[in-house]
């Protein structure tokens, strides 16, 4: 069975996910640190947006694609995908700018924790209804 609205949000996501691996190690070229942060709190906070997205992401696309998988209408695939697409946009802009609370990271946090949530409800949903 194929899984076309998953794979798009799958292929930007990776883009994604590689722009912000390229700026961690085009920072770590520049300051010259090997691993770590070398005591760079510009450095560790790209390091945590990246990771971040490394965390939560994949298990958006998991979800997805199981929903996608089991036949979940298109459009709630599209508006997972797309409120997560903005959500970790806004994460990654609000992290970058500074370590503390800050729009972009909380409500960038608070949305992507709703896809998932939503996401894992319509699994079950879909499992057992």
């Amino acid at each position: 069975m194929a899984a076309p609205v998953t794979a798009i949000y799958a292929a930007f996501f990776t883009v994604f996910i590689m722009a912000l691996a390229f700026r961690v190690v085009s920072m770590r070229f520049g300051k010259r640190v090997g691993l770590g942060a070398g005591g760079h709190a510009d450095l560790r906070r790209a390091i945590r947006v990246h990771g971040n997205a490394v965390e939560v992401v994949p298990v958006i696309l998991l979800l997805m694609l199981l929903l996608e998988l089991n036949g979940a209408p298109a459009v709630l695939l599209h508006s997972a995908g797309g409120v997560t697409v903005a959500a970790r946009l806004l994460h990654a802009w609000g992290l970058s700018r500074r370590t503390g609370h800050s729009f972009g990271r909380f409500y960038g946090t608070l949305a992507s924790w709703i896809v998932m949530c939503a996401l894992a409800a319509g699994n079950l949903w879909w499992a057992l209804g």
